[in-house]
Formats: C-alpha cells, structure tokens, sequence
C-alpha cells in the first residue's frame, strides 16, 4: 500500500513541478486541430468501407448469377 502511494505522490510532484503545460489558447488550438483530422479521418474510413462494402456486395451477386 505504501508503494502505491508513494507512486501518486511523486506522479503528482511530477505534474505539477516538471510538466510544462500549454496555454490555454494553444490548447484550444490543438483541440480544433485534433477534431479536424479526426472528422477527415472517419470521413476516410466512412469512404473506403462504403466502397468495399460495395464491391464485395457486387461480388456475391455475380457469384449468385
């Protein structure tokens, strides 16, 4: 038990003596920057699923006929 808290203790000195942290600008910033890739992203994914879903849909029909 005394390990544990030791490890939340120095964790915290750690934050909060060593971290440097950004403004909060910057971090709206990267916040902005990080939703954008991550809608272009799953806009990518959307993209390539929609068109496997397609050609192995066509696939199967071919075989069917």
């Amino acid at each position: 038990m005394a390990g544990i808290v030791n490890y939340i203790s120095e964790s915290y000195s750690e934050l909060k003596n060593h971290v440097t942290w950004p403004s909060y600008a910057e971090a709206q910033r990267l916040s902005v920057i990080v939703l954008v890739f991550s809608v272009l992203f799953s806009l990518a994914i959307w993209g390539v699923d929609t068109v496997f879903s397609s050609a192995i849909e066509q696939y199967f029909n071919w075989v069917k006929s």
